[in-house]
């Protein structure tokens, strides 16, 4: 559709490699910005063409990578279900690198007064979300939620995105894990290692949250559960003192 597989062979081989690593469930988020246009009958149909492929080895419904254009703005909001996940309620929201709004905090209050909860997507890999925690706070506070890459946490992005997906995840300001897959190599559709690193680093019960129950309310449209708190559970005595 846009950045990601370029051929169904590629995706059915994504899709395969992701159900071998344990994941049940993925949402395909094709974009809605100003370089592609958004097709929900377009997309309808490659992923019929996937579920037929597939013969139900992995369960797969879509979604959309959402930028906050004036004109997606206004037809979200007159259709609330149209880019949303699973065509419910989550609405996965893709900032630019070169500008965030400052009435960020109201548009994202229109968009849940028409029934839709924000989803920020890697934070972390934005230079200028990064410099931003307050307002991710506030906006967190207000309603919205924020979701990580899995290869942030594994140094893949960089070392900053990385120290970043690490302070969000100890001020319990991440609700979501995500593989953000593009192809086969270099961005795999894989969550087993971060669900390990997380119940290793974290708790069980925070990887379960991140990557198993919160997406499961996400598909559904229903609230998320309640949040585990959040600790590191393998901090060494020296990291202690320092």
């Amino acid at each position: 559709m846009d950045d990601g597989s370029k051929t169904l062979e590629d995706s059915v081989a994504m899709l395969q490699m992701a159900a071998e690593a344990g994941t049940r469930g993925i949402v395909a988020t094709p974009h809605a910005d100003l370089e592609y246009k958004f097709q929900p009958d377009l997309i309808r149909e490659r992923a019929d063409q996937l579920r037929a492929a597939l013969d139900g080895k992995i369960e797969l419904w879509t979604g959309c990578d959402f930028h906050l254009t004036f004109d997606n703005i206004q037809d979200a909001i007159n259709h609330p279900t149209k880019y949303t996940i699973n065509h419910k309620s989550y609405l996965l929201v893709e900032f630019s690198d070169m500008l965030i709004f400052q009435n960020t905090a109201d548009i994202f209050a229109r968009l849940r007064d028409a029934g839709m909860v924000p989803v920020v997507t890697h934070p972390e890999r934005n230079a200028l979300l990064q410099q931003r925690l307050p307002q991710l706070k506030l906006w967190v506070e207000q309603g919205a939620c924020l979701q990580v890459t899995a290869q942030s946490l594994n140094g893949r992005f960089g070392k900053t995105a990385r120290a970043f997906s690490l302070e969000l995840l100890n001020q319990n300001l991440v609700h979501f894990i995500a593989s953000d897959a593009h192809d086969l190599k270099h961005r795999p559709p894989l969550l087993n290692e971060a669900f390990d690193f997380i119940a290793e680093e974290y708790s069980p019960e925070l990887a379960q949250a991140l990557l198993i129950d919160n997406p499961t309310a996400a598909v559904s449209g229903a609230p998320l559960p309640p949040q585990p708190y959040t600790f590191r559970s393998s901090r060494k005595w020296y990291q202690f003192w320092r």
